[in-house]
């Protein structure tokens, strides 16, 4: 689905990640990892079309989109979840969903609308409570659901775990888990290695913006000293 070759990105005239092989298969969930700066969230920008890239090719379903704005892309089926939720505090949980999905028609909508309901029923309960008033895993679910309202093929998720507590990670991944068994493929970017390589089928792990480790997660799994070698003394 999605396949970014020897990738480079960054901001103006400063590259940040060099020669990034990446790959994202329908119905599957690939971790990015790494120490804080080492570029993940670049990529994802990049690859919604938020951050200039410098280099390599991108393309998705076999479509070159290096060139498209960041409006086709998510027509194409390519969704993001940011770094910090970033709803619209002031809208309600129905408006916030309503937003998400206007690229579609109201029939697509409406279906979408209870995609959301059915994966995360709390939502449902707060259906006209406004955003801002949401815990942090209720926005979050939220976050998921604006993005799912766009019919995406591939989800892209920054930070998941961010600030949550426990039983609310379990809920989001639980989650994510669903969005792979419907045949979505997801980009998960984590801090929360052992929870994101419990979810995911492949990981990739980039330092200092070079790619320095792509596998199946079970080598990770069966790896005791990956998140030393790989993440620093003491990652998680």
């Amino acid at each position: 689905m999605l396949d970014a070759r020897k990738l480079s990105c960054g901001y103006g005239s400063v590259t940040v990640v060099h020669g990034l092989d990446l790959k994202v298969e329908p119905g599957k969930v690939t971790a990015l990892l790494g120490p804080n700066g080492a570029g993940k969230t670049s990529v994802i920008m990049a690859i919604a079309g938020h951050t200039r890239v410098t280099g390599g090719s991108l393309t998705f379903d076999g479509e070159d989109i290096l060139g498209l704005s960041p409006a086709d892309r998510t027509r194409r089926g390519i969704a993001i979840v940011p770094e910090g939720r970033r709803i619209f505090p002031d809208l309600t949980v129905a408006e916030n969903l309503l937003v998400g999905g206007y690229i579609r028609s109201k029939a697509e909508a409406s279906v979408n609308k209870e995609r959301v309901l059915a994966l995360f029923p709390r939502l449902g309960e707060r259906h006209r409570q406004s955003a801002g008033t949401l815990s942090g895993g209720e926005q979050q679910m939220l976050a998921i659901g604006r993005a799912l309202m766009t019919s995406p093929r591939l989800m892209m998720i920054d930070e998941l775990s961010l600030g949550l507590m426990p039983a609310m990670v379990d809920i989001c991944m639980k989650a994510v888990q669903s969005l792979a068994d419907e045949g979505i493929g997801v980009l998960l970017v984590e801090q929360n290695t052992h929870r994101a390589v419990a979810v995911a089928d492949t990981v990739t792990v980039l330092a200092s913006g070079n790619m320095v480790f792509s596998g199946a997660s079970q080598l990770v799994r069966d790896d005791p000293t990956f998140a030393d070698r790989y993440l620093g003394v003491g990652a998680h």
